[in-house]
């Protein structure tokens, strides 16, 4: 019996960064976030992205939004984050905790603190992200 395996974004070298060599810089959505490349995206051809995301010292909410992708996995790995969900769902997701977020799913950040530092994967690596009026309460 054979089995075919989509490659599709297959890795074909090992990616290997340390943290002496990491550079945190601010290149990802949000203004008041510092993210480091872990260079997964490029080392996938775009499939996925691992991004280490750290608050600065300004926060503001991201508005309501959601994310066109197949995935978004957060692992907060310092601090916390305060996530609001379209239904009226109110998360805080502390160091080692994680979370889903399903594709298209509208949601709010609300909060971080001030040491908030966290793990976000997303498939594929470019993630578009649209923002929508606040859902109704419910």
């Amino acid at each position: 019996m054979s089995e075919t395996t989509d490659v599709s974004g297959a890795m074909t070298e090992l990616l290997c960064q340390h943290l002496r060599d990491a550079e945190f810089a601010n290149t990802g959505r949000r203004s008041f976030f510092e993210y480091r490349d872990t260079g997964l995206a490029a080392a996938t051809d775009g499939a996925y992205r691992a991004q280490v995301m750290r608050a600065t010292d300004v926060m503001e909410t991201t508005g309501w939004h959601y994310h066109v992708c197949n995935l978004q996995f957060v692992y907060v790995l310092k601090g916390w984050v305060d996530l609001e969900f379209e239904g009226g769902r109110v998360e805080r997701v502390e160091a080692g905790g994680a979370m889903a977020i399903p594709p298209g799913m509208v949601h709010n950040e609300l909060a971080v603190s001030p040491d908030f530092e966290a793990l976000e994967v997303a498939v594929p690596a470019e993630m578009d992200t649209v923002p929508v009026d606040a859902p109704s309460p419910g």
